[in-house]
């Protein structure tokens, strides 16, 4: 079996690795290795992509606002070796991580917004103070 440099803690072709790809994070089975990049075959969902774009975070406002989907069961995806590790313990079912990594996902967009409202109330508030 062909081995991956050394920073990667002597991954193999054939073991089950945690894979970072545009913002979502994935179990998947490590297939091939081209120079400084893997092929990774999606298992399952951790977490889902971020929406929106990336490099303007939290701005509504922004000329094209990205939909990122999770990749496919089975998708095979080219990632820099520096965005994969080890993945422990059991792999979950693609559709159950699909829909947990989405409900979590709308979750901590729901906190967000309840904390923006509710820091926009606190400032309106100290305006009034301010005046």
């Amino acid at each position: 079996m062909e081995k991956i440099n050394e920073n990667i803690r002597d991954i193999q072709i054939g073991d089950l690795v945690r894979a970072e790809v545009r913002s979502g994070q994935y179990a998947g089975e490590l297939i091939e290795l081209i120079g400084p990049r893997a092929i990774v075959k999606v298992l399952a969902v951790l977490k889902h992509p971020e929406q929106g774009d990336l490099h303007h975070p939290y701005d509504p406002d922004v000329p094209m606002f990205h939909e990122r989907r999770a990749l496919s069961y089975t998708e095979k995806t080219t990632v820099p070796l520096r965005d994969i590790s080890r993945f422990t313990g059991t792999v979950p079912d693609y559709k159950e991580s699909l829909r947990a990594a989405a409900e979590a996902e709308i979750a901590a967009l729901d906190r967000l917004q309840r904390w923006a409202a509710k820091g926009l109330e606190q400032m309106r508030q100290l305006q009034q103070e301010y005046k």
